[in-house]
């Protein structure tokens, strides 16, 4: 007597292999070492609160106990939706993988997070304030071009942390007679060119001449005694080095990505084009860029003021 074939039924509640498996799946297709990081810490705290509970099943209403959860301890809007984006990745997963059915996979993608109220308030600094913050570092000191140099970059092209981290000397070449960081990978893996300003490039060639750096990476650490060590500086590097200054030229709560907003605004008000702002930051919407000039609407000096119209005057009588 020939035996029926058990048939494998997808399952309800997930143990730590499936989810450690699960979680391995979403961390592969991931290709920004930020988004990375960022997906991984949400899962973990996701998984550390599902097997804390006594048996689970992996479905919607599970998933809106933890969002009630994540808003009791009273985190922000965004990221609560961030943490809910990826448990909604993890069941995807879990669902290709065959781990969960798929319809308990699409209820959980109906899980949607709380609504922003109001816009974040960015912190851009003024032209002046950003002279005040350059003249911080010591041109004296090894390690005062090479904050230096990287003050002026994040000022002067908008580079993000991740970005001047990963810059390579390899990077810095001539483009139509101007210097230029060619091929730069930046957020979500999209290619763009940055021009270097004459000033910028002038902090760099101080930094690289004094570090004796000519091939791979930029910026380097630099010891208490002046000495260049290691292949690389990390993001923390970079996010310390803009507080210290920042503290020092008393301006408050100052991170490294205000002075990419900074110099979007100040692209803006000497006359940059909207176009060019999106290009020179990467951005691949241009209401992104918009968000980053945190552009106020002129009443005294209305931007429809002044058309060439103002010469006809008057009503036409007839």
């Amino acid at each position: 007597m020939n035996k029926k074939p058990v048939r494998w039924k997808p399952k309800r509640v997930l143990r730590l292999p499936d989810l450690d498996h699960a979680k391995t799946a979403v961390l592969n297709t991931l290709g920004s070492p930020d988004s990375e990081r960022s997906y991984r810490f949400a899962i973990d705290d996701f998984v550390a609160w599902y097997c804390s509970e006594p048996r689970l099943a992996f479905n919607k209403t599970v998933v809106l106990r933890y969002r009630l959860q994540l808003e009791a301890r009273r985190l922000s809007a965004s990221t609560i939706n961030v943490r809910l984006a990826a448990v909604r990745r993890l069941a995807y997963e879990a669902a290709d993988s065959g781990l969960l059915s798929p319809e308990l996979a699409a209820s959980i993608r109906r899980v949607r997070g709380p609504k922003k109220l109001g816009v974040r308030i960015g912190n851009w600094l003024t032209a002046t304030q950003g002279k005040a913050l350059l003249s911080i570092p010591a041109a004296s000191s090894v390690r005062g071009k090479r904050d230096y140099a990287m003050l002026a970059l994040l000022l002067g092209c908008g580079l993000r942390r991740s970005e001047l981290v990963h810059l390579t000397m390899e990077h810095l070449q001539q483009r139509e007679e101007h210097w230029a960081i060619i091929d730069m990978v930046g957020k979500g893996g999209h290619v763009r060119t940055v021009p270097i300003p004459a000033w910028v490039k002038e902090a760099i060639d101080i930094w690289t001449t004094s570090a004796n750096i000519r091939t791979g990476n930029l910026f380097r650490c630099v010891n208490k005694t002046g000495s260049i060590w290691g292949q690389g500086i990390t993001e923390k590097v970079v996010w310390c080095m803009v507080r210290e200054c920042a503290s020092k030229a008393k301006i408050e709560r100052l991170a490294p990505h205000d002075l990419r907003r900074t110099c979007a605004r100040l692209c803006h008000e000497s006359g940059g084009e909207l176009e060019q702002i999106q290009f020179l930051l990467g951005h691949v919407s241009v209401q992104t860029t918009e968000r980053y000039l945190g552009c106020k609407q002129k009443l005294r000096e209305a931007v429809n003021d002044k058309i060439g119209l103002e010469s006809v005057g008057g009503c036409r009588g007839g």
